[in-house]
């Protein structure tokens, strides 16, 4: 199975569900993984652990799937999105002037201990102004990753250069950690004290607050970010 047979997955998501297609994100997982254990068993990887390459395949796939979904919605507000791991791991050299200057407003100063890059998935910035908007990280739960999205948020606020930058998360949310507010589960803890907040795929009903919202909400929310920084502009 390649990241195309999940794009398509998508799209027929997309034709039978219309706008509600991001709900069915979970339920595309598991179609998709029991089309990945049928490939993989024609040629199984050597320690004969499907559930291992599973969590591989999806961990990759779903970040570049939400890249997928948010990407012409986000060019239509003006803005550029790149991958976390392409500022991290192209060489200065073969970087564009554009995202080395955009490298450089995200970074986090560790004072006589370097300057390092947060722990995102996906970068929205303005290539405008080469500022960045907001870091994404996605998982399909929050408890592999909710405590690293706090904790740069935390670090990038204590900065003058990056203390507007929004710290989100999107995830399908499959272990149900955002769904009521109370009795609060230590994920939405997190999120509701330590980000700028979390977008659920998800058909599950979610208790919503200001930090905790459902995917839809999520394109309005980054218009208003950016209405807010280039309010400060002026």
């Amino acid at each position: 199975m390649k990241f195309r047979d999940l794009v398509d997955l998508y799209e027929k998501k997309k034709r039978e569900f219309g706008i509600d297609a991001y709900k069915h994100i979970s339920e595309l997982l598991r179609e998709a993984k029991e089309i990945h254990k049928r490939d993989w068993f024609k040629n199984p990887t050597p320690q004969k652990d499907h559930e291992q390459s599973w969590k591989g395949f999806k961990g990759n796939n779903l970040e570049k799937l939400i890249v997928h979904i948010i990407k012409d919605e986000v060019e239509s507000l003006g803005l550029k999105i790149v991958k976390g791991s392409k500022l991290d791991r192209t060489k200065p050299k073969n970087l564009s002037e554009e995202l080395s200057r955009v490298k450089r407003a995200v970074l986090v100063n560790y004072g006589e201990w370097g300057m390092h890059l947060p722990d995102a998935d996906i970068i929205i910035y303005d290539p405008t102004n080469l500022k960045v908007i907001a870091i994404l990280s996605s998982k399909s739960t929050l408890r592999e990753r909710i405590a690293e999205t706090g904790y740069w948020k935390i670090k990038l606020s204590q900065d003058p250069v990056t203390k507007n930058i929004k710290v989100l998360f999107i995830t399908p949310d499959e272990d149900d950690t955002l769904t009521t507010k109370k009795p609060t589960k230590k994920g939405r803890a997190i999120v509701e004290v330590d980000t700028d907040g979390s977008y659920v795929m998800s058909e599950t009903k979610v208790e919503e607050s200001d930090k905790v919202k459902m995917f839809d909400k999520f394109i309005s929310d980054l218009r208003e970010f950016i209405d807010n920084e280039r309010g400060k502009e002026k």
